[in-house]
């Protein structure tokens, strides 16, 4: 069963009888049409697992907290995405598999090669929406951690942090994970459709990224991200 998205600012224990805010009751109920009296477990994004009791599955679902065990489902590798931002339903995409490959957390960034510019209440509804895919593709694969979705900054602005571990793509270097030693944190900054200008990269370098060969193939900002991400755990995290 996946688990379900709670959502309580305060810390939860055996016993406690809680009310589901509106998406976590609209999911349990008309989405999962889940029965009164059976057991599911809830997720806090504290990387808990809660195993609750469902007392009512209406407008409002109340269930009552019967376990609390730790969910070992986290990556041992603290990676964050730092993705140019791609048209539609490839950032959407990108969004969800990235979550269910472990990142935690990802920064939205615009590029020189960005299509898509969003501005004022059209950048906050989007940020919450990518946020709300992240917090169903951690029902869908299980996390009890929710990765932050950051507000979409501009990228030579997000150069002027600082940074452990960057790395940039780029098909011209040589560079690639095989002949980097492990590490357990690391930032992975990948351009969108267009890609990364050489004065990006170049931006980036000096900021601290290095430049990292992926394959001998240009590949999609959706297949680049999702590619390097699964490599990096594989050889980094779990």
């Amino acid at each position: 069963m996946k688990n379900v998205r709670l959502y309580q600012n305060r810390a939860l224990s055996v016993g406690d009888l809680v009310t589901l805010d509106a998406y976590a009751s609209h999911h349990l109920s008309k989405v999962l049409r889940f029965p009164e009296g059976k057991n599911i477990t809830l997720f806090n994004g504290d990387g808990m697992n809660y195993s609750t009791q469902v007392l009512q599955a209406k407008k409002d679902c109340r269930v009552k907290i019967l376990e609390k065990t730790q969910n070992s489902s986290e990556s041992k590798l603290n990676l964050t995405l730092v993705q140019g931002i791609a048209k539609g339903e490839k950032m959407d995409f990108l969004m969800q598999k990235s979550v269910e490959l472990g990142v935690n957390r990802i920064i939205p960034v615009f590029t020189q090669h960005c299509v898509v510019r969003f501005k004022g209440d059209k950048l906050a509804k989007r940020q919450l929406h990518w946020q709300k895919i992240v917090i169903g593709a951690c029902e869908q694969s299980g996390r009890s951690v929710i990765p932050k979705v950051l507000a979409p900054i501009n990228l030579r602005d997000f150069l002027q942090q600082p940074v452990v571990n960057g790395f940039v793509l780029h098909h011209r270097c040589e560079q690639t994970l095989l002949a980097l030693t492990a590490v357990d944190e690391a930032s992975i900054l990948i351009g969108p459709e267009g890609g990364l200008s050489e004065m990006e990269i170049n931006q980036a370098n000096q900021a601290g990224y290095r430049s990292l060969l992926l394959g001998s193939r240009v590949l999609r900002t959706e297949t680049a991200s999702l590619a390097v991400i699964a490599n990096m755990q594989l050889l980094w995290g779990s």
